[in-house]
């Protein structure tokens, strides 16, 4: 049992930021509201790995370098690394960077339906979902950044002990486990 980084899916969600914050800025989907936007990255298994936050009228593209210097701090890599991305980072300077940092993509093409597709890019957006169950983070009210990561920390090992017991309870047995979950 370990992280899957051989698989990388990077993915950006927009957040509600109604009290503003260092890192809030309008969102292009909520008539000019202030938001905040999140570019996750998580393994093959949708474990969240890191995330960059910046106002909600950021482009995704421009956030992928810095979520993926967040690589740096995971220690050892594997050689094969493929980022899964969607269609809103399908352009000649992502593949670019992509190349400049030695790792493969898989990136969505604007203009083709969505479902067929989609790869491995569904564990980031599956994450964001589960990120947004904590109300906490789904309505961002604090104005530091530094408050706002602890909070997205908090959530994020909760999704990773969460994964760990459902990747345990398929992978392991003993003669005492009960037959089903309780």
């Amino acid at each position: 049992m370990g992280l899957v980084l051989d698989q990388i899916a990077v993915d950006g969600s927009i957040t509600k930021a109604p009290g503003g914050g260092e890192v809030a800025g309008r969102s292009p989907v909520a008539r000019g509201k202030q938001g905040l936007k999140r570019s996750g990255m998580t393994d093959g298994y949708g474990i969240p790995l890191g995330r960059v936050l910046a106002g909600a009228n950021r482009h995704d593209s421009p956030l992928l370098a810095p979520a993926l210097d967040r690589l740096a701090d995971l220690g050892p890599l594997p050689d094969d690394i493929t980022v899964h991305l969607d269609a809103g980072y399908d352009s000649d300077k992502t593949r670019a960077l992509l190349d400049e940092r030695g790792l493969q993509g898989r990136i969505a093409h604007k203009g083709e339906k969505a479902p067929i597709q989609a790869s491995q890019g569904w564990h980031g957006e599956r994450t964001h979902a589960w990120q947004n169950a904590f109300l906490r983070l789904a309505r961002c009210y604090e104005h530091r950044v530094i408050v706002i990561d602890a909070f997205f920390d908090l959530g994020d090992t909760i999704i990773t002990v969460r994964g760990l017991i459902r990747q345990a309870w398929t992978t392991h047995r003993w003669a005492e486990r009960p037959n089903r979950r309780p």
